[in-house]
């Protein structure tokens, strides 16, 4: 029998739970899950929910940026991530720490007009109009121009075949923005309307934030840099390759960038910030001069490693979701921070450590080392391991010849009767 979906946004939360049960055929045990992980005031946040769907949350060390120590929260499902950022951080750490550069934060929206026989004609009028349109984005949103925020200044571009952008540029404080941004675009759109005898077709922020932008740079002394039996020298010289061929090649960039996004999305989530967004204006970035390339760059002049990484970060720490999530407001207070550009430069600090460990051990011991010990930890635990039998589960699994979940299982049970036959 297929259940009854009709108006399930409307339901409590106990109906929802038996609707589901009744469709999924699920047992007790499973439906106890629901209220294992529920928490009512995430009523507010999504539509139609259900129960949280937890994530580990764990703490990357070392992390020192414009000379202040952070410990930074960070949530992911990925075994090696924090292990990465963290050793990235101490190595970094040693030679003097990260330093950042945020020159502004504003966010950026867009309000679209379509089949224009003479764009540019209509851009010359709403530049001349800027100052009043300006006036009645802040209107929309008079709350945010007390805060010392507001609108800064609009853009028109002509985009081709009859369209036209017309960019206002707002700084939205210790928000996120997404919200206040488009309801005030929505009012600048109206007066664009009346303006120019021309609706909009749309009127939204963009997640591609330029006018957002925030670089960490590092300088490590070669000689730290030393991995067993490589020379720091060596590695260097390989990192800052391994950089190289990510500028050339987006195979390599895309798995390149990917590892920076796992520290700096893991950041995200844990201070209730849209990861999503970050991630399309991050890629965007990657692209901006028309070939998709490595977000960082590593050089080396043999006695210094130098990187950089520069992105868009519109995060917030006030607003939105962040007000409900008790989670994401201690984690604020375990960052230390004091403004969304702190929580910025942190971010993008984390991104290059994380780069910097995953490009160290690529090009010397190999990625699986570190990772394939937290993998295999994983798979014990997977597979039934006790805290107190993983150190032995984990030995013996280096050992084995096929390291899945049925040679995992076989390990415990023999470690099991081996246990019952001693006690006995």
């Amino acid at each position: 029998m297929t259940a009854d979906f009709r108006h399930f946004y409307q339901k409590n939360w106990a109906e929802r739970t038996a609707i589901v049960a009744q469709q999924a055929h699920l047992t007790p045990a499973e439906q106890a899950l629901f209220k294992q992980y529920y928490l009512p005031q995430h009523h507010e946040i999504i539509e139609n929910y259900l129960t949280d769907y937890p994530l580990p949350m764990g703490l990357a060390v070392n992390l020192v940026v414009d000379g202040v120590d952070h410990i930074v929260p960070m949530v992911t499902e990925e075994p090696s991530v924090i292990a990465a950022a963290s050793n990235g951080a101490k190595i970094v750490k040693r030679a003097g720490g990260f330093t950042t550069v945020l020159n502004q934060r504003e966010m950026i929206g867009q309000i679209v007009l379509e089949q224009l026989s003479d764009p540019a004609a209509t851009a010359a009028v709403i530049e001349a109009h800027a100052a009043a349109l300006l006036k009645v984005a802040d209107a929309a949103h008079p709350s945010l121009k007390k805060r010392g925020g507001g609108a800064r200044r609009l853009r028109t571009r002509v985009l081709g075949q009859g369209y036209l952008s017309i960019d206002l540029f707002v700084d939205v404080q210790a928000a996120m923005g997404a919200n206040m941004l488009n309801s005030m675009l929505e009012a600048v759109a109206k007066s664009i309307g009346v303006m120019t005898k021309q609706d909009a077709l749309l009127s939204i922020l963009s997640n591609y934030a330029t006018a957002s932008l925030v670089k960490a740079i590092c300088d490590i002394p070669v000689g730290l840099l030393q991995a067993g039996r490589y020379a720091g020298k060596l590695v260097a010289q390989k990192i800052a390759s391994a950089s190289t061929v990510a500028q050339l090649d987006p195979y390599r960039a895309t798995t390149h960038n990917k590892g920076i996004m796992n520290g700096i999305d893991a950041v995200a989530i844990a201070s209730g910030n849209d990861w999503r967004a970050l991630e399309s204006g991050a890629h965007a970035y990657a692209v901006k001069d028309g070939q998709y390339r490595g977000m960082s760059t590593w050089t080396s002049d043999g006695r210094m490693l130098h990187g950089e990484l520069e992105l868009p970060l519109p995060v917030g720490i006030v607003g939105g979701s962040i007000k409900i999530n008790e989670l994401a407001q201690l984690n604020q207070r375990i960052l230390g921070i004091q403004t969304a550009g702190d929580l910025e430069r942190i971010m993008v600090a984390i991104g290059l450590a994380q780069n910097l460990a995953a490009l160290r051990a690529l090009v010397t011991t190999g990625i699986q080392q570190g990772h394939m010990h937290l993998q295999l930890k994983s798979l014990a635990m997977a597979a039934g391991a006790t805290p107190e039998e993983l150190p032995v589960i984990l030995q013996r699994l280096e050992l084995a010849s096929q390291q899945d979940l049925a040679t995992t299982q076989q390990l415990i049970a023999e470690l099991r009767q081996t246990k019952e036959e001693t006690d006995d």
